[in-house]
C-alpha cells in the first residue's frame, strides 16, 4: 500500500509504552511512504540536555528555558527516527535508561510540554506522517485524519520490554519499576494526560501480532484515503 500523492494524511499513534507503537509506526510510515516521527526522542533530548548540563528534572522554569534554547530535529530515515541535538547526533544516547528516566520526568511541566507541541506541530503541519506519541491525537494534532490509541495488558507490555532489553533479575526489576512509575506519570499528569482521543480506534495488542496490529491500521487508512478522492 501506498498513500495517494495527492493526500497527504496526518496519523496519530497514541498509547503507552511496550504497546507497540514504535515499531508499528515505522513499519506503517515505510509503506505509505511517510515520515515516521517519533515526539517521545523530543523528550529524551531534552532530558539529555539536563543531564549534561546539570539541569533538575522537576525545575520547570529552568527546564522550558532549555527547551527554548536549545535545537532538537528529528530527520525520518529507512531505520528509524534520526535524533540531533544542537546539530550533534544522539539516537543512541537517547535510547539509555537514563535518560528515558528522565525524559518521563520532564515531561510533565506544563511549560516544557507547550514548547515541544508546537515543535511537533511545526514537523507535521505538511501532512505525509506518522507521528507517535503519549498526546498526538488529544493535543498535537486533534485534527488528524487518522487517530489510532495502541495499548495492551500492562503485564505484556513489561514482558515485551524486557524481552526487547534481554533483561534479567535485578535489572528487570528495575525496569519493571520504572515502567509502572512511568505510566503512572503519563497518566496522572495535568499537562496532556495519557488518554485516547474521543474519535481514536482503540486497539488492543496483548494477544495481537505485529501483522495484525499493521493490517487493521492499514484498513483503516486506506478507508479514509478512499473518502478523499
Amino acid at each position: 500500500m501506498h498513500a495517494d500523492s495527492q493526500r497527504k494524511l496526518i496519523i496519530a499513534i497514541d498509547g503507552p509504552a511496550g504497546a507497540g507503537k514504535s515499531t508499528i509506526a515505522s513499519r506503517l510510515a515505510r509503506k505509505l511512504g511517510y515520515a515516521n516521527l517519533e515526539s517521545g526522542a523530543m523528550y529524551r533530548a531534552l532530558a539529555l540536555k539536563a543531564i549534561e548540563w546539570d539541569v533538575s528534572f522537576d525545575d520547570q522554569a529552568a527546564l522550558a528555558k532549555l527547551a527554548h534554547d536549545s535545537r532538537i530535529q528529528l530527520e525520518p530515515t529507512s531505520s528509524g527516527t534520526r535524533v540531533l541535538l544542537d546539530g550533534k547526533d544522539v539516537t543512541q544516547r537517547v535510547r539509555e535508561s537514563d535518560v528515558t528516566a528522565g525524559a518521563s520526568r520532564v515531561s510533565v511541566h506544563p511549560s516544557v510540554r507547550e514548547w515541544m507541541v508546537a515543535r511537533q506541530q511545526e514537523l507535521g503541519a505538511g501532512g505525509g506522517v506518522v507521528m507517535e506519541g503519549r498526546d498526538i491525537g488529544t493535543k498535537v494534532f486533534p485534527n488528524a485524519d487518522v487517530k489510532i490509541f495502541l495499548d495492551a495488558d500492562p503485564v505484556v507490555r513489561e514482558q515485551r520490554r524486557l524481552q526487547q532489553q534481554n533483561l534479567r533479575g535485578t535489572a528487570a526489576e528495575a525496569t519493571i519499576a520504572e515502567l509502572r512509575e512511568r505510566d503512572r506519570r503519563d497518566r496522572t499528569r495535568a499537562a496532556s494526560p495519557l488518554k485516547p482521543a474521543p474519535d481514536a480506534l482503540m486497539l488492543d495488542s496483548t494477544t495481537l501480532s505485529e501483522d495484525e496490529v499493521l493490517s487493521r491500521i492499514e484498513e483503516l487508512v486506506q478507508q479514509k484515503l478512499t473518502t478523499y478522492k
